[in-house]
């Protein structure tokens, strides 16, 4: 598991002034800001971070350090991370996505299916995207209590039994 957290991205300029778009991936995506101060990927840069306005797909705020549209700009696509001792905890039935990304799944008989490449959700609820040898391309499972019964972090595996034609 990594030390830090992804929470946020930033999506390029808004306006001439030095502030940011921004793409919060919190729960509450508002709740960003009380994360602040925020670093980048491999945490040798630190921004404070303050919201002006939620805009369409996220919010406009200042990035401390940034002061222009030129330097607003040269940023898009930096990724803003916490480290995960400021996370809040969570409930034992939920996981941070980053937690589960790596993780190897076995079906209820031990037979490994896959690897978890990333989790997406596209409405409903969330879906694992599975991938390896034996499978023929992209694999979704539903990461519902069904179909996927057991998560054990400290071991690094998912126990799953996919629903009918998944597989």
């Amino acid at each position: 598991m990594s030390d830090l957290i992804c929470v946020g991205a930033v999506a390029g300029s808004y306006g001439v002034r030095g502030e940011i778009r921004l793409k919060s991936f919190c729960a509450v995506p508002e709740e960003i800001a009380e994360y602040s101060p925020l670093t980048n990927e491999d945490g040798s840069q630190s921004y404070t971070l303050t919201l002006s306005r939620p805009i369409k797909n996220g919010f406009s705020g200042h990035l401390s350090g940034v002061e222009t549209k030129e330097q607003a700009d040269a940023i898009k696509g930096l990724r803003l991370f916490i480290p995960r001792d400021r996370m809040p905890k969570l409930p034992d039935d939920e996981y941070y996505h980053a937690d589960l990304m790596g993780l190897e799944v076995y079906d209820t008989g031990g037979t490994l299916l896959g690897t978890v490449k990333s989790v997406q959700n596209h409405g409903a609820s969330d879906l694992l995207e599975l991938h390896g040898p034996n499978l023929k391309g992209t694999v979704l499972l539903p990461f519902t209590l069904a179909a996927v019964p057991t998560v054990d972090l400290e071991k690094g595996r998912i126990v799953a039994d996919p629903p009918e034609g998944v597989l």
